[in-house]
């Protein structure tokens, strides 16, 4: 693994390219320049940092799990040896009463819900979720807040070092990022004595290195959707396999309502391991009677990821015999599918509570700056953008119109590895965007400072080449507009929003089907065109004038100044979100 590819943010020069513009070989090209030399690693955090990056990122780790996938029980296993290595024993992460979380859409949510729930309660909480979105230690929290970047460099390099001492020939030292990271996580919550630790899956189940864990309290799944097809497999029910693979014997777990072929492969994963599976009922069915519940994540998806939050913290609440359930009123409403229902419970004043006051960044987020609103959601499957697609409309429709001008409608987007970047925009063009612009998930031209957006695992013209074939999807769908309404159902007259009806139509008034796109070299210049130098808070100083150099970008720029108001949909990666939010919010930086 070489440093150039550590640093190939740095060679990445400006460009607005047009749809209509040079070829992605050609502007690829143009964007070359040298890599600065690495520096040594030392005791700090971004110096830690550094050296965690040597160990491959997460999209590294994909590859390598692929050339090795004919034996994945063996690389579960190697995880147990890196654990032993590190000081602990499989037995040891019992004591940890964690909850697993695994699902193909909306688990980290589901854990950020359950993880708010129970910190209510007084519990100390660890949680583990990936990936992070500004900095690294984002992903290893204790009550809910990451790790300092002093707690994060002090383990780093005890647990390096610790594996460090069992280099030889024959063996490899260290393990691969993300199963570092999981050490990392392990070894911190035992030492900040949580009294419970969330677990989200990395990818997959059965054989994700998160799945040698025992003895978990209570495991979940939420919604399943094809995604990581290459790991996983190409079918929801090979992808449900893989998922029911966290299920223990005697361990209470909860699913939400999925399509009957995955159910079942989950209903029999359950019986042939002996765990109790259970259905949750909808949340309206736990309101029933009661006040509405306010979630704090916003968009109609994220209900299916409380109720099951719901499910999983009371089932944890009630293994530990708390007195609040104890005294809680519980009916049991029978089965579905051939699956028995969850109880159904009027939510404590704790669970409403941490349910309303649950924060979970880059997920369906909402950042009002003057006349410009940016909506963040790290979707990338199709089911995920659907319901992001649907979340932004329904935001529109709420919103207040300007008086003073026209809107305008931006879409930034990026999408990585194997996913299907024209599937996921065709969902995206009914929203009818005035402007599709595409960057890689870099937060500026160089970031060699920032050690949190390095990536290794990619080079610098499959990043420029995948942005231009976005722009061609684009452009090649635009094209195809004038047919039916990707949305709508059989009863296409419907309310917006309501039961087959589209959500798309007529949110703002229709334009040429023609939507302008524009590709910049990073995240930075794409907002500084975005912004036009109207967003009180992300002010970089002295724009290159390169950034007008094309007409569609000079024209838009004149556009985006005078608007009354800019929606802007920030989606397709949550590496892009949190590239996004890095410049927007300053503030999850330090």
């Amino acid at each position: 693994m070489s440093w150039a590819r550590s640093h190939l943010c740095s060679a990445l020069s400006l460009a607005a390219v047009s749809a209509r513009g040079a070829t992605a070989e050609g502007a690829a090209r143009r964007w070359l320049s040298a890599w600065p030399a690495p520096q040594e690693p030392g005791m700090e955090y971004q110096d830690a940092v550094r050296m965690l990056n040597t160990l491959q990122t997460n999209a590294s780790y994909l590859e390598q799990v692929k050339r090795q996938r004919s034996d994945p029980q063996a690389q579960l296993e190697a995880m147990e040896v890196y654990l032993v290595r590190s000081g602990l024993q499989v037995e040891d992460l019992n004591r940890l009463n964690i909850i697993h979380v695994t699902g193909t859409k909306g688990k980290g949510s589901t854990c950020a819900f359950t993880e708010r729930i129970l910190r209510n309660y007084g519990l100390k909480t660890g949680f583990f979720s990936s990936p992070h979105l500004v900095q690294v230690r984002e992903r290893i929290r204790i009550n809910g807040k990451p790790i300092s970047p002093e707690l994060f460099t002090k383990h780093f390099w005890r647990l390096y070092h610790q594996l460090e001492e069992f280099k030889d020939d024959s063996h490899i030292s260290m393990p691969a990022y993300f199963r570092f990271l999981t050490l990392m996580a392990f070894h911190v919550f035992l030492q900040e004595k949580v009294d419970l630790a969330v677990v989200e899956v990395g990818i997959g189940g059965a054989y994700d290195c998160t799945n040698i864990i025992r003895k978990p309290v209570v495991c979940g799944v939420s919604s399943l959707g094809i995604d990581h097809t290459s790991l996983l497999g190409d079918t929801v029910e090979k992808i449900a396999w893989q998922k029911g693979g966290i299920f223990k014997p005697g361990v209470p777990a909860f699913t939400v309502l999925q399509p009957e072929g995955p159910l079942a492969v989950l209903r029999d994963r359950a019986q042939q391991t002996s765990c109790p599976l259970y259905l949750c009922p909808p949340l309206e069915a736990l309101e029933e009677g009661g006040l509405p519940l306010t979630l704090g994540l916003e968009g109609e998806h994220q209900r299916s990821n409380a109720a099951l939050a719901l499910q999983l913290a009371h089932s944890w609440l009630e293994q530990r015999d708390h007195q609040d359930i104890r005294e809680l009123k519980v009916s049991r409403p029978g089965t579905r599918g051939q699956l028995p229902l969850a109880p159904v419970f009027h939510p404590t004043s704790h669970m409403r509570h941490g349910l309303r006051d649950t924060e979970w960044p880059g997920r369906t987020q909402v950042l009002r700056r003057g006349p410009l609103t940016w909506y963040l959601d790290g979707a990338h499957t199709t089911s995920s953008m659907q319901a992001c697609a649907r979340w932004y409309c329904q935001s529109l429709q709420r919103s207040k119109r300007p008086s003073g001008g026209p809107e305008v409608h931006v879409l930034l987007f990026n999408s990585t590895g194997d996913r299907d970047s024209a599937a996921l925009l065709k969902l995206l063009q009914p929203c009818r965007f005035d402007y599709a612009v595409f960057c890689p998930n870099l937060t500026e031209v160089s970031s060699t400072e920032n050690a949190d957006q390095q990536n290794f695992t990619v080079t610098l013209d499959q990043v420029l080449l995948r942005c231009l074939q976005h722009q061609q999807h684009w452009s090649c769908l635009a094209e195809k507009q004038a047919g039916p309404d990707l949305w709508s159902g059989p009863g296409g007259g419907a309310e917006p929003g309501g039961p087959g009806g589209s959500l798309l139509l007529a949110l703002h008034p229709p334009h040429s089907a023609s939507t302008d796109s524009l590709v910049f070299s990073c995240i930075s210049h794409a907002l500084q065109w975005i912004s036009q130098g109207r967003d009180p808070i992300f002010q970089p100083p002295n724009p290159p004038r390169s950034l007008l150099s094309h007409p569609t970008a000079s024209s838009g720029a004149s556009i985006l100044r005078e608007a009354a108001a800019v929606h802007v949909l920030v989606t397709g990666s949550l590496h892009l979100v949190g590239g996004v939010l890095k410049l927007l919010e300053p503030s999850l930086s330090q």
